[in-house]
């Protein structure tokens, strides 16, 4: 039932997020009293806005409202995905470039942990660049996960 939901949800927002320009990272189902739905959004270059947040949240709940695609109260969260998130589309690495970012990866069945500063990004690979300063390169068909470590 919740990926029913989450397809759906997906297919309503896409285009509403697009029009604020932004991009669709993912969406969340939480099953509490009240159901929870998590729109995550991001942006290429810069923050997230919380007025373009705002205005996703009223579109997206009035569509669903309007089909009646849920049948009991529910509640919708309009949000960017976070520090804590791993990066979940290649269009959110460019702008993290210059931060420190952990990548876990895989290369000849083998999984590998670098930790280092985010180099460069182009549409096939990224470049690590750990405190010893050989840089690690890696194709994105490699990447498992990458978190941006944040610094305090």
């Amino acid at each position: 039932m919740s990926s029913t939901i989450i397809n759906t949800v997906k297919e309503i927002a896409q285009p509403v997020v697009e029009q604020e320009d932004m991009f669709l990272v993912d969406v969340e189902v939480k099953n509490a009293k009240i159901q929870e739905i998590w729109v995550l959004v991001d942006t290429e270059n810069e923050g997230v806005d919380l007025d373009a947040c705002a205005r996703v949240s009223k579109q997206v709940s009035y569509i669903l409202d309007e089909k009646d695609l849920l049948n009991k109260a529910y509640r919708l969260n309009v949000s960017s995905p976070g520090l804590s998130r791993p990066l979940s589309d290649r269009r959110q690495y460019p702008k993290n470039q210059g931060r420190t970012a952990k990548v876990k990866y895989h290369i000849n069945g083998e999984y590998i942990t670098v930790e280092g500063e985010l180099k460069t990004v182009t549409d096939s690979q990224i470049e690590i660049k750990p405190e010893d300063d050989n840089l690690v390169v890696i194709p994105f068909e490699n990447v498992v996960e990458t978190k941006i470590v944040p610094k305090i």
